[in-house]
């Protein structure tokens, strides 16, 4: 499930960006675009859920999801970020996150250590992010007259805004978390 949910990306990205910003080039590709972001998140929760039902969490799995996770939400990070829909900032502070994360899973891992899971903050920081990408990927001021001059629209965004935000604060502190983690870790072996 998990190299499906890779693959999904793919299309996610080949159809937003053919959308446009804002989807003005195409609410329907837009539309199809986000509902895909939202069915590929989902299925996160229920690959994670199968895999311990079934008794097949493995190292592969352990290290393999989170990158799944991670190529999804900073792909739609940056196509919003191009697209002007998300500050260029809030992307690059996720992107640091997300990347250093990832190289120090994969240290460890060469060092023979084993994958380190996701912790609380970790797990909230992903339902924050993919809730906020996909209120913002979903082209709602699509249904409206004036599209995005609409008072309710301006509201939505402002919205999925704050959301994402919330993320982007999860998303530093489950990274210190990790480090941290990591450090007492070594700490404790030499000691």
């Amino acid at each position: 499930m998990t190299f499906t949910r890779i693959a999904l990306v793919i299309v996610f990205i080949v159809l937003t960006a053919l959308a446009g910003p804002f989807g003005q080039k195409s609410y329907a590709l837009r539309w199809v675009g986000a509902l895909l972001f939202i069915f590929a998140a989902s299925t996160d929760k229920i690959d994670g859920y199968l895999a311990r039902k079934y008794d097949q969490v493995t190292e592969l799995g352990k290290l393999m999801d989170p990158i799944a996770d991670k190529l999804l939400i900073c792909s739609a990070l940056v196509l919003l970020s191009v697209f002007g829909e998300l500050w260029w900032w809030v992307t690059i502070l996720f992107l640091i996150r997300e990347l250093g994360i990832t190289v120090m899973r994969f240290f460890i891992i060469d060092q023979g250590g084993s994958v380190i899971a996701a912790n609380m903050a970790g797990k909230l920081k992903t339902v924050f992010e993919c809730v906020g990408l996909s209120l913002l990927l979903a082209p709602v001021w699509s249904w409206a007259a004036t599209g995005l001059k609409a008072g309710w629209v301006k509201a939505y965004l402002i919205i999925a805004l704050i959301v994402t935000l919330v993320a982007l604060a999860l998303c530093l502190y489950s990274g210190f978390m990790y480090v941290y983690g990591v450090v007492s870790a070594g700490k404790k072996k030499q000691a």
